[in-house]
């Protein structure tokens, strides 16, 4: 791989044309890197197929045995005259017919070419022409193998070409000898990205998730046609890495995925499909800062509205999903995930891509790209571009921004009179004793507080941790977690004496059943065993229980917490138990009522009735983070406290009234009012009021055209559309912008400069009220802006 492989860290495989991946071998004819070398290739095997057959026959004889009698060890038949040394290049043309005579002798053994290919007289033309793809394959991997300088990437040349030479001589099928077969993990990339899309966007209206849904069919797409770097590269770069775990996948990627986009004669599997977070893992830091590096190269080539979704949208895209790559504990890598209430898995190609998983080992074609968008020339953002020219014009501007940096906490959820976040820090800046509560106790909230607060430090020191497990009969069994479970059918057993032993060990060690455990020092001290019903909606609790030294400390409290955050992302939102007598008390502080909000029709038939039990249930809000739920009730009571003592503080401060008006004034400046100054009322900047109403309409015609041509005036040129902006006008009770700006021109609204800049000012401000600071709208609000004050100096609307 003398071309890939000059790639320091993995290279993005598009050839000239973009249309196909970079072929491995060395740099030269057939093994040039690029998609010419496929096409190639591909003109080849049709050229061959659409040959006489004498002549098929003269090209499979070289790679089949002597049939002459006689025991005739010839492998294969040579020519008498072998083919000259290839003259100068000279311009193409058209290909002259050649005589074949099957009567020719053999070089090595002097029997005809009739004998060698005796066994093909009745085979079909279809059978042939499948051998013949295998015999220029071969012929291709042996120009790969003798340029090739990696060892590793030659040895798996080497392999495959006699694969393939032993298949064509016995007529057989070729399949990669392995201990395995793809798929090497579960779940596989593919089902890994669709999972995190239904994990994180599910709740999007069907446009703006299928926009989502682009870009990961984009992410894809990439990843089937990266070029992985060596296994001797990887050890230069990343010496620590696990290099004998590379290795493996390197080779698998070879076998399956690589080779066979030029050798159509072995099969092939998608890298998104035959490998799983492991292979992903290890290419995606690199991967996501070229194609990054690239996109942000061709910025200029994209138009400005496409330009924000590639350059903004789609690397917070890749950062969550980072996010998700690396952490153990997300649930889109568990075979087992199930989105929504009814459990049911999304099917993998209605959602992501229509890939087969593999080809036929015969094609009479070259291999055909998976079914994925932005397959056309270009780099990736180009690709990226096309990708969402395909969704809705609008609709992606301000509503995908909503949901990509709400997914990252970096906007949140704001309503009319909500407190901006500016005045919170402020005021908690003032809050000079964290620990001390302000403001009247409940009973419900001091007991609460109490109860969790030294189990949450403890937890935080590393004192205890918290655990799911579970016991499997596919998987080879854990020793720690035997013994974890073990531990917590003991403490099962020794609180809860009225249940039978043998009911609470077949339990917690049946494989559908889960207990979250509590573990301090290296033991269980507690735990709830649970069973989930995803397609129901709900999860019975079936065990709750605290050692009885380790009580009356919080660890109930915090251990329930625990569970239901963990329900919430598996999006399960309701639990139902039944308590005795003795448990009703724990789990009506938990949040359980009798009140059951799951339909009876759901949960019969799935739970067990116990005799002289409760039945209770509780249905979890997916926005609380409940392991910290009594620290945020803390500080929002602080917070409340100070800015009531604010407030108070206003509105003892009295001015006296107006008297003016009684002495004849008919109007005075309102800066000249008493305390406006200190409501952060500021005024318009002085300058000269043109009084010629003809005079003032062409001055601010001609700064509003000046304004709508400026680059940056795209995100404000119309009024924006309820549709494509869910709760925009929750937050924004004022809008305005240039088109109506427009109207009221046309309309001779504007009697004053100053109703003018003020609406302009409202566009501005209303931006920057409901976009974050480093959204590209904010900074497209700040440079209109800055051009705007510049035009209206020029025109002398207010002083330089």
């Amino acid at each position: 791989m003398s071309e890939s492989a000059g790639v320091p860290q993995g290279s993005p495989a598009v050839g000239a044309s973009g249309s196909a991946p970079a072929a491995p071998g060395a740099g030269g004819t057939e093994c040039s890197g690029s998609a010419v070398g496929s096409a190639r290739i591909a003109v080849k095997k049709a050229q061959l197929r659409s040959s006489p057959r004498p002549k098929k026959l003269e090209k499979l004889g070289v790679y089949s045995s002597c049939k002459a009698e006689g025991a005739c060890k010839c492998n294969g038949w040579k020519s008498q005259n072998p083919p000259p040394t290839p003259p100068p290049p000279t311009p193409p043309r058209a290909e002259q017919p050649v005589a074949v005579n099957l009567l020719e002798p053999c070089r090595s053994c002097s029997h005809s070419l009739s004998d060698h290919v005796t066994h093909l007289e009745h085979v079909s033309e279809e059978e042939v022409n499948r051998l013949l793809g295998m015999a220029l394959d071969v012929e291709y991997l042996y120009n790969c193998v003798h340029k090739e300088e990696d060892p590793d990437t030659k040895q798996v040349y080497f392999s495959l070409f006699k694969l393939l030479k032993k298949s064509i001589l016995q007529m057989g099928i070729p399949a990669v000898e392995a201990v395995e077969s793809p798929p090497f993990e579960k779940p596989s990339i593919e089902q890994g990205v669709n999972n995190f899309v239904q994990y994180k966007f599910s709740h999007l209206p069907s446009r703006e998730r299928q926009t989502i849904v682009e870009l990961a069919k984009m992410f894809l797409n990439q990843i089937n046609y990266w070029q992985l770097e060596t296994p001797s590269q990887r050890r230069q770069r990343a010496p620590a890495d696990d290099a004998a775990s590379y290795k493996v996948n390197y080779t698998r990627w070879l076998c399956y995925c690589n080779v066979p986009q030029f050798c159509d004669s072995l099969p092939r599997y998608e890298s998104t499909q035959g490998f799983g977070r492991t292979l992903l893992r290890s290419v995606f830091p690199v991967m996501r800062k070229q194609l990054l590096q690239q996109a942000r190269h061709e910025k200029d080539k994209l138009p400005p509205e496409k330009r924000t979704l590639i350059l903004t949208h789609f690397p917070k895209f890749l950062s969550m999903l980072e996010e998700e790559v690396y952490s153990n504990s997300s649930p889109i890598w568990s075979e087992e995930f199930l989105v929504g209430s009814s459990g049911d898995q999304v099917p993998i190609h209605t959602v992501l891509s229509a890939t087969t998983v593999a080809r036929p080992p015969y094609s009479s074609s070259s291999p055909s790209p998976v079914e994925s968008v932005g397959m056309g020339g270009g780099s990736p953002a180009c690709k990226l571009a096309s990708v969402l020219e395909r969704s809705p014009a609008g609709a992606e501007k301000r509503r995908l921004a909503e949901v990509l940096l709400s997914q990252e906490d970096c906007k949140r959820a704001r309503v009319i009179g909500d407190i901006p976040m500016e005045l919170i820090n402020d005021v908690m800046a003032t809050i000079t004793d964290p620990s001390a509560m302000l403001g009247p106790e409940t009973s419900l909230l001091s007991a609460h507080s109490a109860r969790d607060e030294a189990a949450r430090m403890e937890e935080r020191r590393g004192v205890i941790e918290f655990h799911v497990i579970g016991n499997s009969l596919t998987q080879k069994p854990n020793k720690k977690v035997l013994m974890w479970l073990v531990g917590l059918q003991n403490v099962f057993s020794h609180q809860l004496p009225r249940m039978p032993k043998e009911y609470i060990t077949r339990l917690v060690f049946d494989p559908k059943h889960k207990t979250l455990s509590l573990i301090k020092d290296g033991r269980v001290i507690g735990g709830i065993c649970f069973r989930m019903f995803p397609s129901q909606g709900f999860t019975e609790i079936v065990f709750c229980a605290v050692t009885s030294n380790e009580q009356v400390k919080g660890y109930g409290t915090h251990l329930m917490n625990h569970l239901k955050e963990y329900h919430i992302k598996h999006n399960i939102l309701n639990f139902l138990t039944y308590a005795d007598e003795y448990a009703i008390g724990y789990f009506k502080k938990q949040g359980f009522s009798k009140d059951i909000k799951v339909s009876k029709a759901k949960y019969m038939g799935y739970i067990k009735d116990y005799e002289g039990a409760t039945l209770m249930g509780c249905a979890l809000n997916p926005n609380i983070p409940y392991t910290e739920f009594s620290v945020i009730i803390k500080k929002q009571k602080e917070i409340i406290k100070k800015m009531i003592e604010r407030k108070q503080a206003q509105i003892r401060k009295v001015y006296p009234g107006l008297s003016c008006f009684k002495e004849g004034v008919r109007q005075i400046p309102i800066e000249s009012i008493p305390g406006i100054r200190e409501t952060g009322w500021k005024p318009l900047g002085k300058g000269k009021e043109l009084k010629d109403p003809e005079q003032l309409y062409s001055t601010l015609k001609n700064v509003l055209q000046q304004a709508k041509t400026h680059q940056s005036a795209w995100p404000f040129m119309e009024p924006v559309k309820k549709s494509e902006a869910p709760g925009y006008y929750q937050v924004i009770r004022f809008p305005m912008d240039l088109k109506t700006m427009s109207e009221r021109l046309k309309s001779r609204y504007y009697t004053t400069r100053k109703l003018f800049m003020a609406d302009m000012q409202r566009i501005f401000t209303n931006c920057r009220e409901y976009n974050p600071p480093e959204s590209e709208y904010y900074k497209c609000a700040s440079l209109l802006e800055k051009f705007f004050y510049t035009k209206i100096k020029e025109a002398g609307l207010i002083d330089k």
